[in-house]
């Protein structure tokens, strides 16, 4: 099964863009194999483009983050919230349809209160200057733990809805032959 067999890509669009509206995080649907299913793209702050734009902080630092917790989230099947080496939220809510998991669905790019950007570590990664990252910081927003917990719980609700929609569509027409 394909997340486009759940939902048609354009409702998927839709939801990436709510979660930004609600949160702020860069939102993105994932399909089995880690790969954006859409083209939508709306960045929470300067600092993760130029890090995505690097090949190795795409590589080293968000590929990274994106397979482990997508990973935990397949094998534990709940919410995942976690940083990734650049000391970023990660939050990812597995999709899984009568027990076949088929993908994710996650935000990122605000740094927790209290917490910190992790310039040297990004530096060292990315070769990108520190001066340079400093800048680029300036406009990463914070997110509460109470923040993150309702945009999980709205991502999550949403995934359950889009499922059940799904599996009663099915029973409808099970029940109809």
């Amino acid at each position: 099964m394909q997340l486009t067999d759940l939902l048609p890509l354009g409702k998927w669009v839709e939801i990436e863009k709510e979660i930004h509206r609600r949160s702020g995080l860069d939102a993105s649907v994932f399909d089995t194999k880690g790969y954006r299913i859409t083209g939508y793209q709306k960045w929470a702050n300067r600092f993760c483009p130029a890090i995505k734009a690097n090949d190795k902080g795409q590589s080293y630092i968000c590929a990274v983050a994106n397979m482990n917790v997508a990973s935990q989230a397949q094998q534990t099947r709940k919410p995942v919230v976690e940083e990734c080496d650049a000391g970023l939220v990660k939050a990812c809510v597995p999709i899984i349809v009568r027990d076949e998991y088929i993908g994710t669905l996650c935000g990122c790019g605000r740094i927790r209160d209290g917490g910190e950007v992790e310039i040297f570590l990004v530096n060292k990664i990315t070769g990108i200057d520190e001066q340079v990252l400093e800048t680029l910081i300036e406009d990463v927003p914070s997110i509460s733990t109470e923040e993150i917990q309702k945009i999980v719980l709205y991502m999550s609700n949403v995934i359950d809805e889009a499922v059940d929609s799904y599996e009663n569509q099915g029973t409808k027409k099970e029940n109809v032959s």
